[in-house]
């Protein structure tokens, strides 16, 4: 039997950082993965989906060279197989490159799957092997299984042609029209992506309105934007059942005033993820539980001394950015750094055309919470560098608190929000005001003008580069 000081189940975004971390504090480390170092975001998630988003911005860049003065002769085409291998090419980069990180931080690898026997003992299966295993000694042990998407109790899930995100993202051609169920974040993006690449797509969503993370007004919106770019939306719109019509599938359900029905190629289920505990000895173990999640306090802790648990297993922020945060929590309070998660500025992002995201309240939150708060906008038709882009569509919305000015949410939609949002998460996290960010000197022309516009309008009553008349 190997001893260690931390023993860490699951290799994603949270589990291999809390394992790097775990071994700069002079931990000895094993990282327990049963596939793929990197998990379901650098291998089927984050990483290829945007791998895709940039062919698809360069694509439809390419086809309007003519109006930046480029000449491009031939025909402009989309080839589906050189994009997957170009997106295979970026995964399996980062993925070696993460492995050799975590190597080169001296934590021995593990290839199987991770049964916590009790506190302090973890039995490693090596995959497709029934008869190989072996044991490990763990001072502290580290949950960090992830997610799996979900799956309603719809009829016809089971048919060809019905697909999660990993399978979509291995096609070999592309499919002439998709249907979507689910308006999230996944469900979005590749909407985007599909319907920029040619491919009839149609969005269904139960909720009365797409993007729940997102800020109402912001996705009210893009919802208008996403229809003008070819996309076909139906929103209060519950799915009852998938079928097979004359060969493609026929996904049907519950419109507001009455039944409707698409028609597609390929049905992409995008209804969100579960916690994915299967394997792992939860019902042993007596953790603290609400159904498929694992309970922890700010100090991750689970109710059973010595295991502690991150990321998506807990079903609360499930972002890779917050389960490597967590991974980080976990481990320095397992080796004796106290230290209590804080999720005051937690950024989502969106990688649609446009982009979205957002960091702390939005302007329900504030009102439900009955704050005094004020709300500015600057729009990106006011932005230079933004006109220079020809990316001039969305805005910046920012809340405040009245009288401190304090920065109590940022919401973005337009080019590169991604990249934007890091300066409201660092203001909300800092307790900045308004004012902090309008005195503080922005380059020029740059995208993050556009955020020290916005908070001169709230510090000042009024931007310089817009007027509201």
């Amino acid at each position: 039997m190997t001893e260690y000081d931390v023993v860490i189940i699951g290799g994603g975004p949270g589990g291999y950082v809390a394992a790097i971390r775990a071994a700069q504090l002079g931990a000895r480390v094993a990282l327990v993965e049963k596939e793929r170092i990197g998990g379901t975001c650098l291998n089927h998630g984050c990483i290829p989906t945007k791998a895709l988003v940039r062919s698809v911005e360069t694509y439809l860049l390419a086809r309007q060279a003519a109006r930046y003065g480029v000449d491009i002769g031939g025909r402009i085409a989309v080839n589906l197989s050189q994009m997957m291998a170009r997106k295979d090419e970026v995964v399996d980069t980062l993925v070696t490159s993460v492995v050799e990180l975590v190597k080169g931080h001296k934590v021995d690898i593990y290839e199987g799957v991770g049964t916590i026997l009790k506190p302090g003992l973890v039995q490693v299966k090596v995959s497709g092997d029934d008869s190989g295993s072996r044991q490990l000694a763990a001072g502290k042990i580290v949950i960090a299984t992830g997610s799996v998407p979900a799956r309603l109790p719809i009829p016809g899930l089971d048919l060809p042609g019905v697909l999660t995100s990993r399978e979509l993202l291995a096609l070999e051609e592309l499919p002439q029209s998709l249907a979507i169920v689910g308006g999230g974040v996944i469900g979005v993006e590749f909407a985007s992506i599909f319907n920029a690449l040619g491919t009839k797509v149609t969005v269904i969503e139960m909720l009365p309105h797409l993007l729940p993370p997102v800020d109402r007004r912001l996705a009210r919106r893009f919802r208008r934007l996403l229809s003008a770019q070819g996309v076909e939306v139906h929103l209060n719109a519950p799915v009852e059942e998938i079928s097979l019509e004359d060969g493609r599938l026929r996904v049907k359900f519950a419109g507001a005033r009455s039944e409707g029905a698409v028609v597609a190629e390929k049905v992409l289920l995008a209804v969100g993820r579960r916690p994915y505990t299967e394997g792992l000895g939860v019902d042993k173990l007596g953790l603290k539980m609400d159904g498929q999640r694992i309970l922890v306090n700010e100090f991750m802790e689970t109710g059973v001394p010595g295991i502690y648990a991150i990321g998506d297993v807990l079903g609360t922020y499930m972002l890779a950015h917050v389960a490597s945060y967590e991974g980080e929590v976990a481990v320095e309070n397992a080796l004796g750094h106290r230290r209590a998660a804080d999720y005051r500025a937690v950024p989502y992002c969106v990688f649609t055309t446009p982009e979205l995201a957002g960091v702390g309240l939005k302007e329900k939150e504030a009102k439900e919470q009955g704050l005094d708060y004020q709300v500015v906008r600057f729009p990106f038709s006011a932005s230079g560098r933004a006109l220079t882009m020809d990316e001039t569509e969305g805005q910046v919305k920012m809340v405040c608190e009245k009288g401190s000015g304090r920065v109590l949410g940022l919401h973005i939609m337009g080019p590169r929000a991604s990249d934007l949002i890091a300066e409201g998460a660092l203001a909300i996290q800092l307790g900045a005001t308004a004012e902090d960010i309008a005195q503080t000197i922005h380059a020029h022309p740059t995208l993050p003008e556009t955020l020290m516009e916005a908070a001169k309008a709230a510090a000042f009553g009024e931007a310089i580069h817009f007027r509201k008349v």
